[in-house]
């Protein structure tokens, strides 16, 4: 058992802050994830810059950008997820498109992330169809394969990537990027109770969380809230003072 379930063998509340590796400088995230522990995260989600993000809003997409003129690479992550795991049991995410993992070598990437002690994997770019192979050999090395649902899966699916998932999918709470405003709370709430019905697993919800009102209404109707763009945000807006970014995690926790 990993530490990603048997983080959510626990039925409490969960947050867990998204940070984009190499962002605002090339060494922030070691300090960022240590910080995250000690304020009372319950697990860390680690962005890989890619230049072509998808599913990122502009302010993921800035911090992306920065992070790659910093000199920031894979090998490089793992090395500071390395020294992280050296100080710290906190589950781990790393999020990433499949572009860099497909030239960086699936195989190598995940025998590396096994190395390091990252716990889950999610990748917003890959087709149920494909995830398979991906999903049964991240099993294998004991690292979850965290895939999404949204708010147009049908039910059926809903089922079959919770199976295909294993530990825990994430729920896309609206369709488009990441910091979009959140759709409208009834419709939500129907969409989290259908999921909640039809998935096998336990399920957080990301993209549009940014207060601690949205924290607590997550935690009601799924098992964790995932805050991102919010938080770069955040750290944008106070000139990246990991002393801010303290306390607005805090406040976040409801501390």
């Amino acid at each position: 058992m990993n530490r990603i379930e048997k983080l959510f063998k626990k039925s409490e509340e969960k947050l867990m802050p998204f940070f984009t590796a190499g962002y605002p400088k090339i060494n922030s995230l070691i300090g960022l994830a240590i910080l995250a522990k000690k304020v009372g995260c319950h697990m860390i989600e680690i962005g890989v810059p890619f230049s072509d993000p998808q599913a990122d809003g502009p302010i993921i997409q800035r911090s992306s950008e920065v992070a790659l003129r910093n000199g920031i690479s894979i090998n490089l992550i793992f090395e500071q997820i390395k020294e992280i795991r050296s100080k710290t049991e906190i589950p781990i995410s790393l999020f990433s498109y499949i572009n860099p993992i497909m030239n960086f070598g699936v195989d190598k990437f995940l025998d590396r992330c096994s190395q390091v002690g990252i716990d889950g994997v999610i990748l917003p770019d890959l087709p149920y169809d494909e995830a398979e192979l991906f999903c049964s050999k991240s099993r294998a090395l004991g690292i979850s394969p965290i895939l999404l649902v949204a708010p147009n899966t049908s039910n059926k699916r809903i089922e079959e990537i919770s199976i295909m998932a294993d530990n825990l999918i994430y729920a896309v709470s609206i369709l488009g990027i990441t910091g979009n405003k959140l759709t409208r709370k009834d419709e939500l709430k129907s969409y989290l109770k259908r999921v909640k019905k039809h998935s096998k697993a336990p399920f957080i919800v990301g993209f549009g969380i940014s207060n601690r009102k949205d924290v607590i209404w997550f935690n009601k109707y799924s098992d964790g809230a995932v805050v991102g763009s919010a938080i770069i945000q955040n750290m944008i807006k106070n000139n990246n003072s990991l002393k801010e970014t303290e306390h607005y995690l805090n406040d976040l926790l409801g501390k």
